[in-house]
């Protein structure tokens, strides 16, 4: 490792205060960090941090929030880490590391249709590039966002998509329906029919579930956009966030380096392959 990746990852964490806490699901909340001091450099949307319950361990969380110095994060409690994250408070101090990895790469998509499909928690690294293109929506197309769910009570962040409406067309199915649900029931990729896109000048923005990643890129490519315009966001179990461990490894990738934000051209191949 060379120049500020190697520099990134050398760091130690550094404490950030727990200034908010909501609860979004009956195991997911999402946390607003400010720094105690310095601040880590500037997170791009897509990238994430190393962040640290104290006494229990550290895991990868993704960007769910970027204002100024403030970091924010949505973590589901799957694991005495996740947990101990999840049950934070306002006034407790983590620590954070980062930021690591590939972003979404806005910057690079002026005057194009952006296509934002999510599923299930793959919304909260979706979210500040959502809310990043609203800002500057006379620089793009059209903006579609596509969300899927298990169930009502696990959409997030319900009352912000709401409010995208005023800017993009926002769509949302689930799986498992309550009895009061009035939307749509189904995989995401169902949605596609009615969102706003030009196959030939749009480009996907993907996270979710791997199933769903394969099946709304593969249906994308199938409806004509390229898939070097098909950026999806990979998981695996990331260790250490500094390339070393090799846990992340997906074939000659290292996510938590290479990754986690890569072109379907460049993913497809390595996730065909039952033993990656």
């Amino acid at each position: 490792m060379t120049g500020a990746f190697a520099e990134t990852a050398a760091a130690p964490p550094l404490p950030y205060r727990v200034a908010q806490r909501r609860t979004d699901t009956p195991d997911t909340a999402t946390i607003v960090l400010e720094p105690v001091g310095t601040a880590l450099p500037p997170f791009t949307p897509g990238q994430f941090a190393m962040v640290y319950a104290f006494g229990v361990g550290d895991i990868p969380l993704s960007v769910s929030g970027i204002d100024g110095r403030r970091l924010t994060h949505t973590v589901r409690a799957v694991g005495a880490i996740s947990g101990a994250l999840h049950g934070v408070r306002p006034g407790q101090t983590v620590g954070v590391r980062g930021p690591f990895g590939t972003g979404w790469e806005l910057s690079e998509e002026a005057g194009r249709d952006l296509l934002v499909v999510a599923g299930g928690i793959g919304l909260a690294p979706l979210r500040p590039l959502v809310r990043a293109a609203l800002a500057e929506l006379g620089r793009y197309g059209r903006l579609s966002v596509l969300i899927g769910a298990r169930s009502p009570h696990e959409l997030l962040y319900s009352d912000e998509t709401a409010h995208w409406q005023a800017g993009a067309r926002v769509l949302t199915t689930v799986d498992h329906p309550a009895p009061d649900w009035m939307g749509d029931v189904g995989v995401v990729t169902t949605l596609l029919d009615r969102a706003v896109f030009d196959p030939s000048t749009a480009t996907a923005f993907v996270c979710g579930p791997e199933p769903m990643i394969r099946a709304t890129a593969d249906e994308l490519v199938h409806r004509g956009v390229a898939p070097d315009r098909i950026r999806v966001s990979l998981e695996r179990t990331m260790h250490c966030g500094t390339g070393h461990c090799g846990h992340c490894q997906l074939g000659p990738l290292l996510l938590c380096r290479d990754g986690p934000v890569v072109t379907w051209t460049r993913a497809r191949p390595l996730l065909l392959i039952r033993e990656l």
